[in-house]
């Protein structure tokens, strides 16, 4: 079962909200047919935590004028990966790096992507490609 047209609509929603606040990398995902909790996924990344609180506010806000309720929210204190539950929707915004090491579109690569529009891509929409290390987790270049 395809995730229903209002759950698309949050996800837009969110994905322009995440987008406005200069968020890279969003994509949404349909996870109705391996997910009874929820239709879709919005993943989108933040450059540092500051900026993730940022797009965290920005959504909820754009979420809350579009009826949507937030049921629970996660991470946010530490602004590293913040977990937003809205019922149809849950919106994952990561720091960068959190997002290059856990690489949920990676995780969820077997669904299918929710069609943003232009607006809501956070520049072109896709995730970057990274190099795995030994382990198969891409390998970040971090200095110590």
């Amino acid at each position: 079962m395809a995730a229903t047209e209002h759950a698309k609509e949050l996800a837009i929603t969110a994905a322009r909200a995440a987008s406005d606040r200069k968020a890279a990398e969003i994509i949404a995902l349909d996870v109705s047919d391996h997910l009874v909790l929820t239709d879709a996924f919005v993943i989108a990344s933040g450059n540092n935590e500051r900026q993730v609180g940022a797009i965290v506010d920005a959504v909820e806000e754009a979420m809350h004028k579009a009826g949507a309720k937030r049921i629970r929210r996660e991470g946010k204190e530490g602004g590293r990966w913040v977990l937003i539950d809205f019922g149809d929707v849950i919106v994952h915004v990561q720091h960068q790096e959190d997002r290059a090491f856990y690489a949920l579109e990676k995780l969820w690569a077997d669904c299918p992507a929710i069609e943003l529009p232009e607006d809501a891509r956070g520049g072109d929409g896709t995730a970057p490609e990274y190099e795995l290390d030994e382990y198969g987790f891409p390998a970040l270049d971090i200095e110590d």
